[in-house]
């Protein structure tokens, strides 16, 4: 999994750790809503989400980054717990829900939950796979090929940097998982005018 985090500087984030309330999540936060765009748990549970182009309903009872923080503490199986999600509770989103067996993707502007086979997929503020993300798709294919590597993976994400002094990229991550199992977690954030900042790096 390869991610860029677009979203409002001035909005307060924290980098990537491991909550000090829910020791069991490793993902950014979001200091306003509590929640997070894409994390990992101890237990090698993986989620992400993204906002839905001009989907922003003012009334919404729910912040979309608590659907990532709430399925990475849970035991339930990506279907159930997608299945079982109130989409009307929130902006518009995609949520990506996997479990180290099953990867799923639903959105509450789509239809019905799907689980998602082996293979190459792209994400961006638009349903699954739409037509903005193919070129991006096809550089992240040929960048795994035979196997995957942080930085090669970092350097294809800074094509797609938005850099803005109000909004633009707040950090770029990447996620290795392998069947031993081992999960290898790294972020690197931005500043508003784009300079490069920290990396961090987790083996869990």
């Amino acid at each position: 999994m390869a991610a860029n985090r677009d979203e409002f500087h001035g909005r307060p984030a924290a980098a990537a750790s491991f909550w000090s309330d829910r020791p069991g999540i490793l993902a950014g936060r979001d200091l306003q809503a509590r929640g997070t765009w894409m994390g990992v748990s101890r237990s090698g549970r993986f989620a992400a989400v993204t906002n839905y182009r001009g989907a922003r309903e003012p009334s919404a009872a729910e912040s979309r980054g608590a659907l990532v923080a709430r399925f990475l503490e849970t035991a339930a199986a990506p279907a159930a717990y997608v299945r079982a999600i109130e989409a009307n509770a929130y902006s518009g989103f995609n949520l990506l829900a996997a479990d180290g067996r099953e990867l799923w993707w639903m959105s509450n502007r789509a239809g019905a939950p799907r689980q998602l086979e082996p293979g190459v997929y792209g994400l961006a503020n638009l349903l699954l796979d739409s037509p903005d993300v193919e070129a991006n798709k096809a550089r992240f294919a040929a960048l795994i090929d035979p196997a995957p590597a942080i930085e090669p993976l970092f350097t294809l994400l800074a094509e797609a940097r938005i850099v803005n002094p109000e909004y633009g990229t707040r950090c770029s991550t990447v996620l290795l998982q392998s069947k031993e199992p081992r999960t290898r977690y790294a972020e690197r954030s931005f500043s508003p005018d784009g300079t490069e900042q920290e990396t961090v790096q987790f083996e869990l």
